[in-house]
C-alpha cells in the first residue's frame, strides 16, 4: 500500500474501530470481540472495504502484540519469576505438554504422518496472549486466581516458543534442505538469515540471536537511556524505546522467530532498568492502538472461502480443539485447586488458538514439514477459535458461572474463635495492621479478622493473633465478641465489604462505635449516608504532614504550619456532611465545592495576615505569592 492507498486503509480501520468498538462495549459483548467483527465487516468477506491486499496490515497490525510482550517482560522481575514458578513451570508446562500430545494423537488420526501431527499439536497448545489478556483485564479478572493462572500459563507459552523454534527444524524430512527461494522472508523483508542452513546451523543462529537480545539489554541499553535521559527531551526517550522494541524485532524476524518474542525478551532483561516506568508509560499508547488494529486485521484474514468450501471440516475441526483444551485445562485447574468457577473462567479463557501459531505454522511449512493444503486450513481453525474467545467468556459469565455456586472466597472455612476483647479489627493488612500494633503496644487486647488466607497465615508466623473470616457475616462477628466490644475498626481494603460490614454491624451491635478507613472522598460520602460518623482519610492525614513540612521548608514556623493543618483539617471535614448531600447534582456540587475551597483559602490567608510574627524574618509572602501566584496572589 503506497500513498492514498495507505491513507484510505488506515482511514478505513480506524473508522472501523471508532464505529464497532463503542457498540460492542454497550453491548458487553468487550472491545476484543468489536474488533473481530469490525475486521470482519470490512474485510473481503464484507464490505471489501479492504481487499486481499488489506491483509498486509497484519505485518504492521502485529507490533501491537510485540509491544504488548514487551511491556509483560517489563514487569516480570526475576522475583516475581520465582513466585510464579510452579504456576508457570507446573501449571504451564502441563498444559503445553498434554495439549500437544493430545492433539497430536487426534491429528495422526486424520491421516497426516508424526512429523506434522507433533508440530501441529505443539502449534495448538499455545493461546491467544493478546486476546485473553486484553478480555480478562477489561472484564477486572486478572486479580482472580483463574486470572493470575491464566497469566502464568500464557507466560508459560510465549517463553516456550523460543525452544518450539528451535526444535521444529529438527523435524523436517529427511533429505529436506530449505534453499533460499523457499522462504517467506524474515516477516519485514529480505531473506532469512538462516535461509540455505542445516537444522543444527539454523538452532546455533537462533540461540546466538537470543543471546545478542539478553547482552544488549543487559550492557547497551542502560548506558544509551541514560545518555538520552540526560537531554531532557521526551520525544527522544519515546524514538529510543521504540528503536528498540523494532530492533530487537527485526533481528528476531532475520532468524525465523516471532518478533513477539524478542521484545518479550528485551522486556524481561530491562525489567529491573531505573527507567521501567517510563518505558511502560512511552509504549502504552502505541501497544493499545496497534492492538486494535491487530484484531481487526485477524477478523479482516479469516478466510470465509475456504469456511464455506468445507464448513463441517473447518467448524468442527475448530470445535474440536476448543473442546480438547478446554476438558484438559479444566482437568488441571481442578489438579491445581481452583475452585469450580475460576476453572471454568480459566479453561474457556485459554481454550482458543493463538497468534503463535501463524508464525509456527510459516516456520513449519518453510523446512518442509506442513504443506500449504495443511497450513491454509489450519489458519482459519485458529483464526475462528480466536474469534469465539470473547463470546466463550461471554457465555461463561453470564450462563455458566452464575449457575455454579461456588466462590473463591469460600475454599476455606472460616477459623473457630470465641473471642471477648474491647476492639474487633476488621482488616489486618497495611492499614490496619499499624491499628492494631499500636494498640496491642499500649496494652489493648484486639480480635483481629481477615479475609485473605494468604495474609492471615503470613501474620501468624509474624506472632499475630489474625483469624480468618468474613467479618460482615453476623454469626462471625458474634463469635468475634461484638456483643461485649467497644470499638469496631474498619480497615477492609473494599469499600463494598466495609458498607456490608457496616449494615450488619449498625443492625445486630447498634453499641459498638465504628471507626472506618475510607480511601477517598467518595467511599466517605458513602460511609456518612450509612451512618458511620468517625471515618479516616486514608492519604488525608498523610497528605496534610507532608503539607506542614512543605511550609515549614519554605520558612513558616512549626506552630503556624501546624494551626493551618488544623484549620483545613476541621473546615474540609465541617464540608463533608453539606457536600455528601447534594454529590448527586453534579452543577451544584461544583459550585459548592469551589466556594468552600476558597472558603478555606480566605481564613487561611486572614489568619496568615493577622499573625506576621510566625513567619520566619526575610520571608515575604506577599512577593512570593506575585511570583508563584499571580499578580493576584490567587
Amino acid at each position: 500500500m503506497h500513498g492514498e492507498d495507505f491513507i484510505f486503509q488506515a482511514f478505513v480501520y480506524l473508522a472501523a474501530a471508532v464505529v464497532a468498538v463503542p457498540i460492542a462495549k454497550r453491548m458487553g459483548l468487550g472491545s476484543v470481540l468489536g474488533y473481530l467483527l469490525a475486521g470482519v465487516v470490512i474485510g473481503p468477506f464484507g464490505f471489501h472495504l479492504v481487499g486481499e491486499e488489506g491483509r498486509d496490515v497484519m505485518q504492521f497490525a502485529e507490533f501491537g502484540v510485540v509491544m504488548m510482550l514487551f511491556l509483560i517482560g517489563l514487569e516480570l522481575d526475576p522475583a516475581r519469576l520465582w513466585r510464579l514458578r510452579t504456576a508457570v513451570l507446573g501449571l504451564g508446562g502441563l498444559q503445553v505438554g498434554i495439549t500437544a500430545g493430545a492433539l497430536a494423537v487426534i491429528i495422526l488420526f486424520l491421516g497426516l504422518d508424526w512429523r506434522a501431527a507433533l508440530a501441529i499439536g505443539l502449534m495448538l497448545a499455545l493461546s491467544s496472549t493478546a486476546i485473553v489478556l486484553q478480555t480478562l483485564a477489561e472484564k477486572g479478572l486478572m486479580k482472580t486466581a483463574a486470572g493470575q493462572s491464566s497469566f502464568a500459563v500464557l507466560l508459560f507459552q510465549d517463553m516456550a516458543v523460543i525452544p518450539l523454534l528451535a526444535l521444529l527444524p529438527l523435524l523436517a524430512p529427511p533429505g529436506f534442505r530449505m534453499g533460499a527461494d523457499s522462504g517467506h522472508g524474515g516477516g519485514h523483508g529480505g531473506a532469512l538469515w538462516t535461509d540455505g542452513l542445516p537444522g543444527w546451523a539454523e538452532t546455533l543462529v537462533v540461540l546466538a540471536a537470543v543471546s545478542m537480545v539478553v547482552l544488549i539489554g543487559r550492557f547497551l541499553v542502560r548506558p544509551l537511556f541514560r545518555a538520552i535521559a540526560r537531554t531532557r527531551l521526551r520525544e527522544m526517550f519515546t524514538a529510543a524505546a521504540l528503536l528498540l522494541v523494532v530492533g530487537t524485532s527485526i533481528l528476531m524476524s532475520r532468524v525465523g522467530l516471532s518478533p513477539a518474542l524478542g521484545a518479550f525478551l528485551a522486556g524481561v532483561v530491562l525489567a529491573n532498568s531505573e527507567y521501567r516506568h517510563e518505558l511502560e508509560s512511552d509504549i502504552q499508547p502505541f501497544k493499545g492502538l496497534l492492538l486494535g488494529l491487530f484484531f481487526i486485521a485477524v477478523g479482516a484474514s479469516i478466510d470465509f472461502d475456504l469456511i464455506g468450501s468445507r464448513p463441517g471440516t473447518i467448524v468442527g475441526l475448530a470445535l474440536v480443539l476448543v473442546a480438547v483444551k478446554g476438558v484438559i485445562l479444566l482437568a488441571l485447574a481442578k489438579a491445581f485447586r481452583l475452585g469450580l468457577d475460576q476453572g471454568l473462567l480459566f479453561s474457556l479463557a485459554l481454550a482458543q488458538g493463538g497468534e503463535f501459531a501463524f508464525v509456527l505454522s510459516a516456520f513449519a511449512g518453510r523446512n518442509g514439514i506442513l504443506e500449504p493444503e495443511v497450513i491454509d486450513p489450519l489458519v482459519a481453525i485458529v483464526a475462528l477459535s480466536m474469534a469465539a474467545t470473547p463470546l466463550l467468556l461471554l457465555l461463561g459469565e453470564k450462563v455458566l458461572l452464575p449457575r455454579v455456586g461456588t466462590s473463591e472466597a469460600d475454599e476455606r472455612a472460616a477459623d473457630d474463635l470465641a473471642e471477648e476483647n474491647p476492639v474487633i479489627i476488621a482488616g489486618f493488612g497495611r492499614f490496619g495492621r499499624i491499628v492494631g500494633r499500636l494498640l496491642r503496644a499500649n496494652g489493648v487486647e484486639t480480635t483481629v479478622l481477615d479475609l485473605d488466607s494468604d495474609n492471615v497465615d503470613v501474620l501468624r508466623k509474624l506472632g499475630f493473633r489474625v483469624f480468618y473470616g468474613d467479618a460482615s457475616r453476623y454469626e462471625l462477628l458474634e463469635a468475634a465478641g461484638a456483643e461485649k466490644a467497644r470499638l469496631l475498626v474498619l480497615a477492609l481494603d473494599s469499600p463494598e465489604k466495609t458498607l456490608e460490614l457496616v449494615e450488619t454491624a449498625r443492625k445486630h451491635f447498634p453499641h459498638l462505635t465504628i471507626l472506618a478507613r475510607a480511601s477517598g472522598r467518595t467511599d466517605t460520602y458513602d460511609l456518612l449516608d450509612a451512618g458511620v460518623k468517625k471515618i479516616y482519610r486514608e492519604t488525608f492525614d498523610t497528605a496534610l504532614r507532608m503539607a506542614v513540612d512543605a511550609l515549614r521548608m519554605l520558612g513558616f514556623r512549626a506552630y503556624q504550619a501546624h494551626r493551618a493543618a488544623r484549620t483545613f483539617r476541621r473546615h474540609d471535614e465541617e464540608n463533608l456532611s453539606e457536600l455528601a448531600a447534594m454529590r448527586h447534582d453534579r452543577k451544584q456540587y461544583i459550585n459548592v465545592s469551589r466556594q468552600r475551597i476558597e472558603d478555606v483559602e480566605e481564613i487561611l490567608l486572614a489568619d496568615l495576615h493577622e499573625r506576621p510574627e510566625t513567619v520566619d524574618a526575610g520571608w515575604d509572602t506577599e512577593s512570593l505569592r506575585q511570583d508563584y501566584g499571580g499578580a493576584d496572589g490567587s
